[in-house]
This record gives structure tokens, C-alpha cells and sequence, in this order.
């Protein structure tokens, strides 16, 4: 017998997926993984336009490898480039170009719409007290 617990976990598990997937389908037409738009925005709100990639690793909840490869990719597009950190040469930092800041801010207003409609959708199609309890806990912050 599921608890209210179980229950809870398996619609907030049941709207990520559904979210996720329709923000990476939405990013894509401005030629970004969803993973690349989120870095660009954590990018883009780090002073100086940087982090260290271990920092941008545990704010996206990835790995090291995959960090490492997803900088790759973004530094390949010109949307990033990487820096020494001159306290510590071992450091590495990804910083956010002009590039960078250019393709976030024009896949943002997508982003925003397409959140807003999948949750919106989500709520009209069974999982509306998941959509309202998480809404309800960031009203007013």
C-alpha cells in the first residue's frame, strides 16, 4: 500500500520528467541541451561571469567527467572559455562570453513560456496538487 509520502515522491518524479523533457525539447531549437542553458545561467549570475568547475558541477549535480564534457561542448560553441585560476594554478574556471550571455538571454523567454505551460498542462492532466503544492511553497520568496 503506497504511502502519502510514496505518493508525493512518484507525482514530483512523474512532473520532473515531464518538464525536463519538454524544456530539452524547447532549448533545442536555440541549439542547447538543457544541461548548457542551465550552466549559461548559473554562468551568468557568478561574479565575474565565472566558476570553477567544480563549483558549476555541484550547482548543475553533475559529476566531474560530465561537467568536463559539457564545458567542452559549450566552449567548442564559443559560449564559454576557460581560465586559470591565478591563486591556484591547478584551478580551473569556465567563464561566460559574450556568446554565452547572447544565446541564454535569447533562449530564456522559451524557457520561461515553456516551464509555465508544461506545469500548466501538468496540473490540467492529474498532477495539479503536485503543480499547486510546489507553487505554493515559493509564493512570496
Amino acid at each position: 500500500m503506497a504511502t502519502l509520502d510514496d505518493d508525493m515522491w512518484v507525482g514530483v518524479v512523474r512532473l520532473h520528467a515531464r518538464v525536463e523533457y519538454e524544456l530539452s525539447t524547447a532549448l533545442q531549437r536555440h541549439g542547447l541541451g538543457l544541461s548548457e542553458y542551465r550552466a549559461l545561467c548559473h554562468l551568468s549570475t557568478a561574479v565575474g561571469g565565472e566558476l570553477r568547475m567544480q563549483e558549476l558541477a555541484d550547482l548543475l549535480g553533475l559529476n566531474q567527467s560530465s561537467v568536463t564534457r559539457l564545458v567542452g561542448r559549450l566552449e567548442a560553441s564559443g559560449l564559454t572559455r576557460r581560465d586559470l585560476c591565478a591563486n591556484d594554478r591547478r584551478g580551473v574556471y569556465t567563464v561566460i562570453t559574450d556568446a554565452g550571455r547572447e544565446r541564454k538571454e535569447g533562449a530564456g523567454a522559451t524557457y520561461d513560456e515553456t516551464l509555465t505551460a508544461s506545469l500548466d498542462r501538468a496540473a490540467a492532466d492529474g498532477l495539479e496538487s503536485t503543480v499547486a503544492g510546489l507553487r505554493a511553497a515559493f509564493v512570496g520568496r
